[in-house]
């Protein structure tokens, strides 16, 4: 009855698809292209809804991505390029491969060998390099770490993370030196500097990303405390003394603790 009534709901959306495609004004102009963008958005509203822990709401992104996924699979099936069957099928075979510890009869003892499977078994579907999945269009931060998991796929890792954290402060005094003579490295060396935290991060089992987004909003919540202060003293905060602003900075702390 479970598996009834999934297929019976996705059948829905299949349908509801096919007719907004004849006859809505707005669904029947759209192209690739022009959803792209609003897929973006989507995919972070998702990531806002699973940062924020507000798990209903990630249902119903999810919801939002399925109708994107629904309509680009329309699209193609409109261009006689490929089909939702096509699509689903397609994704099947991909895992049945890319897992012959559940669906053959190779032997793992843990999550990083079947990613290192993972990885080998791409290099023999035809890619011609491990790193070739990681999209160039993708966030630096979140490019790095995926370059690092990719490459540790194949073996390409330090042994554990003290030999990282000693790289992490290799390359910070290489970029101090750097800024010291004001040199016109101070970028290049910024990013190794950047790229070497982020392999830390990921041996520790830190997602940087979600880190620094956690960061990006306490900064933002203690600011806009300091802002609400000033407007209850009748004052603009470009008017506030630092000193001030750091009074408000301290208490915004205890409150947020």
């Amino acid at each position: 009855m479970e598996t009834d009534n999934r297929l019976a709901a996705f059948k829905r959306l299949l349908d509801i698809m096919d007719e907004l495609r004849v006859k809505c004004p707005w669904d029947s102009k759209q192209t690739f292209e022009s959803l792209r963008y609003l897929t973006i958005e989507e995919t972070y509203e998702l990531s806002d809804a699973i940062i924020d822990k507000k798990y209903e709401d990630i249902g119903k992104e999810l919801g939002d991505l399925m109708l994107h996924i629904v309509f680009y699979a329309k699209l193609g099936q409109e261009q006689q390029i490929f089909d939702i069957e096509s699509v689903l099928n397609g994704i099947s075979e991909k895992l049945i491969r890319r897992h012959p510890h559940i669906f053959g009869d190779v032997k793992v003892q843990s999550a990083a060998e079947v990613k290192e499977n993972w990885e080998k078994i791409k290099l023999t579907e035809g890619n011609k390099s491990v790193l070739s999945g990681v999209p160039n269009s993708l966030p630096a931060m979140v490019k790095s770490y995926r370059i690092q998991e990719k490459a540790r796929g194949v073996g390409f890792d330090w042994e554990n993370s003290d030999q990282v954290w000693d790289k992490v402060m290799e390359e910070l005094q290489e970029f101090k030196a750097e800024v010291d003579q004001k040199s016109d490295r101070m970028e290049d060396e910024f990013g190794d500097l950047m790229f070497a935290l982020i392999n830390y991060a990921r041996f520790i089992e830190v997602n940087p990303e979600d880190a620094l987004e956690k960061t990006n909003r306490t900064f933002i919540q203690r600011f806009k405390h300091i802002e609400n202060r000033a407007s209850e003293l009748g004052k603009s905060i470009t008017d506030m003394k630092l000193s001030e602003m750091e009074l408000y900075w301290q208490e915004a702390k205890k409150i947020n603790n």
